[in-house]
């Protein structure tokens, strides 16, 4: 029989633990509280950018797959590709994002202006490194909106393009949709002479965005070429040259609202590295070279890679030399998003740099423009016979 003192340390011990429950509930919930606290808080682009995400997950299940065959074969601690897994250090990069093994990620942070080179190369064409990544760069607002002069020849066929008809008035619902976020990037050759500013209203990147799309229709692409001031729309926003994609968002909205059949994106961009840097000579030919740019800040960002990394591909192949490669941006200091995420088939590229000339960049459109039907006309057949 039990005795009243065991009942009593019994009712003692049951409430002992109702007390460590409710302790423990109250403790799970506080660090529930403050956990939702700082995600809130913090910049999210710095710590849970798709790409920063991306990367980390990815660092993580190599070190955790690494940790597996080490602990069911200590053979692997010898093999030179696989190191015994460090728990402090990913919790260290994660936490700070600092990689001690990239010096960038501490100098992105402390130089102003460092960002603008934090990119990943993916596939690194003839010549290009760390060095001569292509680099967004802008005068302030009040001197891009200034007049500057170019040659009579180039205005003149600046004139003509603006009155050429497009596709839609034709009536036809065009697949390809051309624009150009940075609207004003000009090529030095092209303007007066003394001209230290690549930007001009009218002669500019928007007419090699009329080549190409010429060369895609000549192969069976139905092509839209958008060729807002966006330059003039920030002006009249008051808006800086960083929000040109917010701009360029809002055309590109518009165009798929009022035609589902878009199937390609193009931004077409001029980079500002010298002519060393963008120029190739192919067959006797001086052709101004491409760069292909995904921004990482998309979930679904390895879709628009996968396009990138083949034209580059195609482009190799047959024209060595004549693609700078593939990078991908992302994370602080970048748009890292270049709204590629309103389309899977949605590529950035770089077409050629500020000492080009429009001949030399007009002929990589019609290289570019056959490879890119090539790529969408074999996609095609490979949807056909499934």
């Amino acid at each position: 029989m039990m005795t009243p003192n065991f009942k009593k340390k019994n009712v003692s011990l049951n409430r002992t633990s109702f007390k460590q429950i409710i302790i423990a509930c109250l403790t799970g919930y506080l660090f529930i509280m403050f956990l939702i606290a700082v995600l809130t808080s913090v910049e999210q682009d710095k710590y849970f950018s798709s790409r920063n995400l991306h990367a980390w997950s990815s660092h993580v299940q190599n070190e955790l797959l690494a940790a597996f065959f080490i602990y069911e074969n200590r053979y692997f601690l010898n093999a030179d590709e696989i190191t015994n897994p460090a728990v402090s250090s990913m919790v260290f990069e994660f936490v700070t994002r600092l990689d001690i093994k990239d010096p960038r990620t501490l100098l992105g942070r402390e130089l102003p202006g460092f960002a603008s080179f934090d990119g990943k190369i993916i596939v690194a064409g003839d010549g290009t490194d760390f060095t001569n990544m292509p680099v967004e760069s802008a005068p302030p607002m009040e001197v891009l909106m200034e007049e500057r002069e170019a040659t009579s020849k180039r205005l003149e066929i600046a004139e003509k393009t603006e009155d050429s008809p497009n596709q839609e008035a034709a009536g036809e619902n065009p697949i390809a949709h051309i624009i150009h976020s940075h609207s004003r990037e000009s090529y030095l050759p092209e303007l007066e002479e003394g001209t230290d500013v690549a930007f001009h209203p009218e002669v500019n990147i928007t007419l090699v965005g009329d080549r190409l799309g010429q060369e895609l229709e000549k192969r069976g692409i139905s092509t839209k070429v958008n060729k807002t001031d966006i330059e003039q729309k920030l002006h009249e926003n008051g808006w800086d040259f960083p929000q040109s994609y917010d701009v360029s968002r809002e055309v590109l909205q518009e165009a798929i609202s009022q035609n589902e059949e878009l199937e390609l994106f193009f931004d077409l961009h001029r980079d500002s590295q010298t002519r060393d840097v963008t120029t190739v000579t192919i067959n006797g030919e001086t052709l101004a070279r491409t760069m292909f740019v995904i921004g990482e800040n998309n979930p679904d960002y390895e879709k628009n890679l996968e396009m990138a990394t083949e034209l580059h591909n195609k482009l190799e192949e047959n024209y060595p030399g004549l693609s700078r490669g593939v990078i991908t941006k992302g994370g602080g200091g970048s748009n890292g998003r270049y709204n590629q995420d309103l389309s899977k088939n949605s590529v950035l590229v770089e077409m050629g740099g500020m000492e080009n000339n429009l001949e030399e960049t007009y002929r990589t459109t019609e290289i570019l423009a056959e490879v890119i039907s090539e790529q969408y006309f074999e996609a095609e057949s490979v949807e056909g016979e499934e």
